[in-house]
């Protein structure tokens, strides 16, 4: 599923974001950049531990902040380290726009022209995947309606529940 806003195409797709062939990729990582689980653990997997030490070496960032590495090994030449919120911790909607809306700003502020997003906080850190829909695309939808070098932003979905979430908000925001 796509869509083209302004000069930006934004697509829905269903895979492995780590199989992604974006400028940059996504990760939905902890405050301590520690990549532990879920997509984190994949990058790690995929991507070897240079993404770790450069993590390492950044030390950590706040909930709603994105920092960014290199890829290692993985066909994206950049990972942006983006810290959702854990739900029930408080605020967790404007921590996960502003989550969002600093990977695109890192991505603008280095030039890079593609990125792809999984739906952030949406495992282990229980945000519902409508919500999570509603506030990322809306953000992005948001955002490249201001000035913007990205020439494209894909949302990168694991599973087919997150897939028809993400797609049925998107038919919603972004109708063609």
């Amino acid at each position: 599923m796509k869509t083209r806003l302004r000069q930006t195409d934004v697509e829905i797709v269903q895979g492995d974001i780590t199989e992604m062939d974006t400028e940059a990729i996504v990760n939905a990582a902890n405050a301590q950049l520690v990549l532990g689980a879920g997509v984190a653990g994949a990058i790690r997997g995929k991507g070897g531990p240079t993404i770790q030490e450069e993590c390492d070496r950044i030390g950590g960032t706040f909930v709603g902040g994105a920092e960014v590495t290199g890829a290692g090994r993985l066909k994206a030449k950049y990972v942006i380290h983006a810290v959702g919120p854990r739900m029930g911790e408080g605020g967790e909607d404007q921590k996960l726009e502003n989550a969002t809306l600093n990977s695109l700003r890192r991505a603008d502020e280095k030039a890079m022209k593609s990125i792809a997003f999984p739906a952030i906080s949406t495992g282990i850190f229980g945000f519902p995947l409508d919500r999570a829909a509603d506030i990322m695309l809306g953000a992005v939808k948001n955002y490249i309606e201001g000035e913007t070098g990205l020439d494209r932003i894909v949302f990168c979905l694991f599973g087919q529940e997150a897939y028809d979430v993400f797609a049925d908000t998107f038919q919603k925001l972004f109708p063609t």
